[in-house]
């Protein structure tokens, strides 16, 4: 069997601070950069190969509505919101997700008056457990920035920090037949 042309080209699609993308094209791989006090989740479909990341930049859109309307992706309350939406057009099922959710970080030494990365990590935990979605993997914390790609034809997620590169397996092991969960 050959390749199809379409086959031999990865699409790199850039995550930037307070965005989001979603996918189903097995070509594509989603990078987000310089996660800090920023918090970066990842998601994952195996059977559908639907992914996304979403890079929230504050944990709480009531200090902006406008701008929360304009670019929603920008706060936890109104990015995961619109982020699962857009998994779910898609196909994906939140049983079948799995998440991977890195950042939070405080970033600058001293006193950390507005605690963006702790309440950026609050906010998103406090979602996911709220909507009943569970978190495979995660690196949050500390003081180090960090930055993700995720390649949907594997589900494999490569984890950047200044100190080390991980990869994470996003595909979720399926169950056998009759084999409770």
């Amino acid at each position: 069997m050959s390749a199809s042309p379409q086959s031999w080209f990865t699409q790199r699609v850039i995550v930037g601070v307070g965005d989001m993308a979603v996918s189903n094209t097995i070509q594509a791989v989603l990078s987000t950069y310089a996660l800090g006090s920023c918090i970066g989740v990842a998601a994952y479909d195996s059977v559908l190969k639907v992914g996304g990341i979403l890079h929230v930049m504050l944990p709480d859109s009531s200090i902006s509505p406008a701008k929360a309307s304009a670019q929603p992706a920008m706060f936890a309350d109104t990015g995961l919101k619109q982020f699962f939406k857009s998994l779910f057009v898609f196909g994906a099922k939140p049983a079948r997700l799995q998440l991977f959710v890195a950042g939070g970080a405080k970033v600058f030494g001293g006193a950390d008056m507005f605690r963006i990365g702790a309440r950026n990590t609050e906010a998103t935990l406090e979602f996911l457990s709220r909507h009943g979605l569970s978190i495979a993997f995660s690196d949050v914390g500390g003081s180090h920035n960090r930055t993700l790609h995720l390649a949907l034809a594997s589900g494999r997620l490569t984890l950047k920090t200044p100190h080390a590169e991980n990869e994470v397996d996003l595909v979720e092991e399926p169950l056998e037949a009759g084999v409770p969960a």
